[in-house]
């Protein structure tokens, strides 16, 4: 699959978040961070902003859920018009039905998993998922520092996707950045999710335009 960048609003300005939408109208989605300081220890916005702006937005809205309770309200983020919707399996009481709910409302269904968390118990369950998230940082807040050890993580992950001959992205989120996107893709990942090194250029088209350009060197 061709490499992906996906910027994540986390590190856009939350009072012109509209106009920076804008500004990364050339990426392939807008990452989205829900967050309800109990999954994780931070609170961000749901789906009323969400709601708000999916009627602005000239992207497609990827969006990460790091809720205590996705089986409750993942689905109203399909409904509402996202085009991907991200759970945490560490949350989810029911995976797989949440994620053919997910579905069943036309997005992605896609499962994430936190740096600790193996793929493993999850690998018979992968034609459930459009997607798998390794996160390459513990949840929570942007600006973290990348994790080399879920690099083993994301190369299991891409080759039991291999294995089945299945059409599965794998995503990464977490201090991806000009210095750590060559590991990520070389070991399998093709969905890039980039706060603070997207949004922290000084030219932010050309910064996504480089980053594809690198992930693309090791992305099929």
């Amino acid at each position: 699959m061709a490499a992906q960048i996906n910027p994540s609003i986390l590190s856009a300005d939350f009072a012109n978040l509209e106009r920076d939408l804008k500004t990364i109208a050339s990426a392939d989605a807008a990452h989205v961070d829900v967050m309800d300081n109990h999954f994780v220890p931070n609170l961000t916005l749901g789906l009323p902003v969400v709601q708000a702006l999916l009627a602005v937005t000239p992207l497609p809205i990827d969006v990460h859920l790091m809720i205590a309770d996705p089986d409750r309200w993942a689905a109203a983020y399909a409904e509402a018009g996202a085009s991907s919707v991200t759970f945490h399996a560490e949350a989810a009481a029911a995976p797989v039905r949440l994620a053919r709910e997910i579905r069943k409302q036309g997005a992605r269904a896609a499962i994430a998993l936190r740096p600790a968390t193996p793929i493993e118990p999850y690998l018979d369950l992968l034609p459930e998922f459009d997607m798998v998230l390794v996160m390459t940082v513990e949840p929570g807040f942007g600006g973290q520092s990348f994790l080399d050890g879920t690099l083993g993580k994301i190369r299991r992950v891409r080759e039991a996707i291999s294995a089945a001959n299945l059409e599965i992205s794998v995503q990464v989120d977490g201090g991806i950045s000009r210095e750590t996107i060559d590991r990520a893709a070389e070991a399998g990942a093709d969905v890039f999710v980039a706060g603070s090194a997207v949004f922290g250029a000084a030219d932010i088209p050309a910064e996504i335009a480089t980053l594809r350009t690198m992930a693309a060197r090791h992305t099929h």
